[in-house]
């Protein structure tokens, strides 16, 4: 092989090492949203890896298997089936079949609003839900003030009690009622209140 011919071929085999890994291709800026993504759901209390494989899933676009999961974020086969498990128990990530494959396959929700609805209701009902429930038996506790009295509770301190719970049932109450028509399934009541929020910014 002449000097040319040298030459050519390592230009060449630079420009095809280069293509990958400059800054800015598609795949870079994949893993960059990637990890970026589960920063941020680490800062939310959910699992990282949980948080990269909806965000995987999302910015591809693709419907990937739980192989093609492993493959790319570099975990196991327990992490990755448990990790899709739980996506699609919170019905941000649905499950997919392909005619001739008998391999599972999953696609992130792509719709933006809906996502991010599904995402807040499913909070709310593993995390608020169960804070207000335990509010309300807080408060059953000492509902009966004849029957807290007899059992010898001060009346003053009994009632300052009392109010300063109904006082903040109160206020829980509102903003359920509220989150309810902002996360209903059907409306379109997120995307409505956050416009409106806009409005005041």
């Amino acid at each position: 092989m002449d000097r040319v011919a040298v030459a050519t071929f390592v230009w060449a085999s630079n420009m095809s090492e280069s293509s990958e890994t400059q800054p800015g291709t598609v795949r870079e800026a994949q893993d960059r949203f990637i990890e970026t993504w589960g920063r941020m759901g680490s800062a939310w209390g959910i699992s990282r890896t949980m948080a990269e494989v909806h965000a995987l899933l999302y910015i591809t676009g693709e419907s990937m298997c739980t192989d093609d999961v492993m493959e790319r974020l570099n975990i196991s086969r327990g992490n990755a089936s448990m990790t899709l498990r739980g996506l699609t128990d919170w019905g941000i990530v649905h499950r997919q079949h392909k005619r001739g494959d008998r391999k599972e396959y999953f696609q992130a929700e792509m719709d933006i609003w809906t996502m991010f609805k599904t995402i807040a209701r499913e909070r709310k009902k593993r995390e608020l839900d169960p804070v207000v429930a335990s509010l309300f038996e807080v408060r059953d506790m000492t509902g009966d003030t004849r029957l807290a009295k007899k059992n010898g509770a001060d009346p003053a301190e009994l009632k300052a009690h009392n109010d300063r719970l109904d006082e903040m049932l109160n206020f829980v109450s509102t903003l359920d009622k509220l989150s309810a028509g902002v996360l209903n399934k059907e409306g379109s009541g997120l995307r409505k209140a956050l416009s409106l929020l806009g409005k005041f910014s």
